[in-house]
């Protein structure tokens, strides 16, 4: 046993030692013929603990992920499961059959339609060939719901196993290729379009994709199979049709299937929290949220009663705690009582579920909305009202993004 622990050890340490060569300057094809010599593959785990390891001794994140395409390059053709590996791959309907035959399609519009369109454009101008070629990255923008997919569902379940490297590098990398992807778009679009550009860009933009169809395929989804139990697979595969699907939509459902294996009981309550549809929170903390939310909100029960209001700390109409349990109705000028009535009428009778009002209020542009309030049955429980002062956001101009830890503490 401790043979094989010093050899796992060892085949770390050497990989380690043969990424970080990388960073340090050595070419891919130096660092091809080490591996090569050393080593006959490499398990996606052992790729897993060594981006972990590395995170732990203080490389960044961003450094990983700058390496990350060129670890794809080095370890193509050398990675394999040293231990048995689940393969959901062929169950139609799983969240891995789905996410693979995704990557199959997106592969093939890559190598059966953009590329050959980009050829022949580059060839020869042609019209028809040049909106085929929109049409086809069109399409290929889709591939958002695919990463979406990846980073919202499988990524939090990795994490919770304590994987939380190979994630934000990964993540890391998909950000860059959406930016790639709509500046390819955006040059596309342009009316004076550079065909040398496009076809520098669009190029590498392509291969990154096929490169993260490679990572997805043989790192990310050998690794969730050898993490995931059988009961998170099933949270993943019921949020899934939330965000959608790119370019391929399973034609039955995996949770229709007959489950062999046993599922974990769903905790239903946390003790002294409220459970929400996602989530729960204590009661102190849901106080603390609504009164934090930058909009003033006061709900109106089934009955025309107010029942509550939230209190931030700048207000933008008068409402004192004794209007709770008031009617609606006398909590607003006489002038104004008639739409009030119209408004939560048209809510109950379901003609409606919204409505919006703008005024202009000293220094102020206040935006107020009113929302029907409905179960799950869509019957109606009361009404909500939104109050918040937009003129802010309507100066907002240009861009601000979030910013990184150096450039916050500027």
């Amino acid at each position: 046993m401790s043979e094989l622990i010093n050899n796992s050890e060892f085949r770390q340490q050497k990989l380690k030692e043969l990424i970080k060569s990388l960073h340090e300057g050595k070419t891919v094809d130096e660092v091809k013929d080490e591996f090569q010599k050393h080593f006959g593959n490499v398990s996606t785990s052992e790729i897993s603990q060594i981006e972990q390891t590395l995170v732990k001794e203080g490389l960044p994140i961003e450094e990983i992920q700058r390496l990350c395409d060129v670890h794809a390059t080095v370890f193509k053709g050398g990675i394999a499961e040293i231990h048995a590996q689940k393969d959901y791959s062929h169950i139609e309907g799983h969240p891995v059959h789905v996410f693979t035959e995704e990557n199959k399609v997106i592969n093939k519009l890559i190598e059966e339609e953009i590329e050959p369109l980009l050829d022949s454009l580059l060839e020869r101008f042609n019209n028809n060939t040049y909106l085929l070629l929109r049409i086809a990255f069109d399409h290929l923008l889709e591939i958002e719901n695919h990463y979406l997919r990846k980073e919202n569902l499988f990524f939090p379940y990795l994490e919770k196993h304590g994987i939380t490297a190979p994630p934000k590098v990964m993540w890391g990398v998909d950000d860059e290729i959406r930016a790639e992807l709509k500046e390819v778009v955006k040059i596309l679009n342009s009316p004076n379009m550079e065909l040398d550009e496009l076809n520098t860009k669009a190029r590498a933009v392509l291969q990154r994709i096929k490169d993260m169809i490679f990572k997805e395929d043989n790192i990310l989804m050998p690794l969730m199979a050898d993490t995931l139990n059988f009961y998170e697979w099933i949270k993943i595969d019921e949020a899934t049709p939330e965000i959608g699907y790119t370019l391929y939509k399973p034609t039955r459902s995996w949770k229709a299937e007959d489950k062999t294996e046993d599922k974990p009981e769903e905790k239903t309550e946390v003790e002294g929290e409220v459970m929400f549809d996602a989530g729960s929170m204590s009661p102190e903390e849901i106080n603390a949220l609504l009164n934090t939310v930058p909009i003033d909100m006061t709900f109106v029960d089934k009955n025309d009663k107010v029942k509550y209001f939230t209190q931030g700390k700048e207000r933008i109409f008068v409402r004192p705690k004794t209007i709770i349990g008031r009617d609606v109705a006398l909590c607003h000028p006489p002038a104004s009582v008639n739409v009030v009535e119209k408004i939560v009428n048209s809510f109950k009778s379901g003609e409606k579920d919204y409505e919006d009002f703008w005024i202009q209020l000293g220094d102020k542009f206040v935006l107020i909305r009113y929302f029907a309030v409905r179960n799950e049955k869509g019957e109606y429980l009361g009404t909500l009202e939104v109050t918040q002062d937009i003129k802010p956001l309507r100066e907002l101009e240009g861009e601000k993004r979030l910013l990184s830890e150096e450039e916050l503490s500027k």
